[in-house]
């Protein structure tokens, strides 16, 4: 059973993303990114709570402005889903968890060393440029199903 109720426009979608924002850290870095994106789908807590859909994580507005740097730069409609991408999201999607992005909710380039802590989360782990964060025990059960 997938982890989330997906589509094919889905893993399209997805499968664009991972690659708007870390095709320079290889599939790896692709696939801790698609972790992020599932697990928003799967948390009910937090900035998260309703998001059920893909979609709905990707295109999530916050404070004004979309939750994904790809989604804000418009860079995430550059290129087409290659099937390579397509076959990572569908690994994401189904099964795929690993440390650091295993429950992250939150992950970002500070083009630096990692703070502890990013808005008040805990740093869950580093994969090559971006920085990881799980949510604060106790916070998000849901995300650790």
């Amino acid at each position: 059973m997938p982890r989330v109720k997906y589509k094919d426009s889905d893993v399209a979608l997805i499968a664009r993303m991972m690659r708007a924002e870390a095709e320079g850290e290889g599939k790896q870095g692709m696939l801790y990114v698609g972790n992020v994106i599932v697990n928003r789908a799967q948390a009910d807590c937090l900035d998260f709570q309703g998001l059920r859909t893909i979609p709905q994580v990707i295109y999530q507005v916050q404070g004004g402005n979309y939750s994904f740097e790809a989604v804000q730069k418009g860079n995430v409609f550059y290129n087409r889903a290659r099937s390579a991408e397509k076959r990572l999201a569908k690994k994401t999607l189904d099964y795929w968890r690993e440390h650091p992005g295993k429950y992250a909710l939150w992950y970002f380039n500070p083009y630096g060393p990692c703070p502890s802590t990013w808005y008040g989360q805990p740093f869950a782990g580093q994969y090559k440029n971006h920085c990881y964060y799980e949510p604060e025990a106790g916070t998000c059960a849901s995300v650790y199903r």
